[in-house]
């Protein structure tokens, strides 16, 4: 839902109920605050999606530590996400995805940050949810010599951490996603499909080959993101979607 962050925040309503019109049958939100959804209840949120034909699966959302990791305020923290579960399990989804956090500046602080998603994702999975943390270019980056990426996949236990890989970021890292699906299998549940534009548009993403290694990714869902229009946002959207319908893998 972030691809339509102007059009949904002018009309909720109008938006959902085009995207539906379009065939989508799942909605990764990208809206939550403060127990809400796009300022609805999450049963309002659920309700309003299901009278259009749409599911709830996932959601963008984290609270990101003190500077200083050190100095967190651990109740704080663990109140916030108590709240945050709770939401969304009453919002019907299967999975929060954290989608950010800074380089930290030391391996000790990646550890509590991989220590934290570990504890998120055994909370998560208590109340029949799943914890996973979606990529950008700077998680590539190394920290005091090792990638950061790397290091938090082998930090996070799969059990309670899954990564949703977005592989157009990937690429922007300067790696492959089919290189990852295959040294770490089963890690990337989710995927998030993006290109410089439209879905295809750059011809900068080897899609095909993503989709010929799904199941090594362990890959369940694909989702949609748009982050930059060549179109109207919901046309770009549309031919995103189209793109992939047709194309022969």
């Amino acid at each position: 839902m972030y691809s339509v962050r102007d059009t949904i925040s002018k009309d909720f309503q109008g938006t959902i109920a085009a995207l539906a019109a379009m065939g989508f049958t799942d909605m990764e939100a990208a809206g939550y605050g403060d127990g809400k959804f796009y300022g609805l209840t999450p049963g309002e949120f659920k309700s309003q999606l299901e009278a259009v034909g749409l599911n709830a699966l996932s959601s963008h959302t984290t609270k990101q530590l003190a500077e200083d990791v050190g100095k967190t305020n651990w109740k704080e923290v663990w109140s916030w996400w108590d709240t945050c579960i709770a939401a969304h399990k009453a919002a019907g989804m299967k999975y929060i995805v954290a989608p950010w956090m800074e380089v930290p500046k030391t391996l000790a602080d990646l550890k509590v940050y991989c220590d934290y998603y570990n504890q998120i994702g055994e909370k998560c999975n208590e109340a029949g949810l799943s914890f996973g943390y979606h990529n950008h270019a700077h998680e590539f980056q190394k920290v005091e010599g090792e990638i950061m990426y790397d290091f938090m996949l082998n930090n996070t236990d799969p059990e309670k951490v899954f990564f949703q890989m977005d592989v157009f970021w990937t690429v922007m890292g300067q790696k492959s996603p089919v290189d990852y699906f295959n040294a770490y299998p089963g890690r990337f549940e989710l995927l998030h499909l993006k290109d410089l534009r439209e879905l295809g548009q750059s011809g900068m993403v080897g899609f095909d080959a993503i989709y010929r290694n799904v199941e090594t990714a362990g890959a369940i869902y694909s989702i949609i993101e748009v982050e930059k229009y060549s179109y109207e946002p919901l046309e770009s959207i549309r031919k995103s979607l189209e793109y992939l319908q047709t194309a022969p893998f």
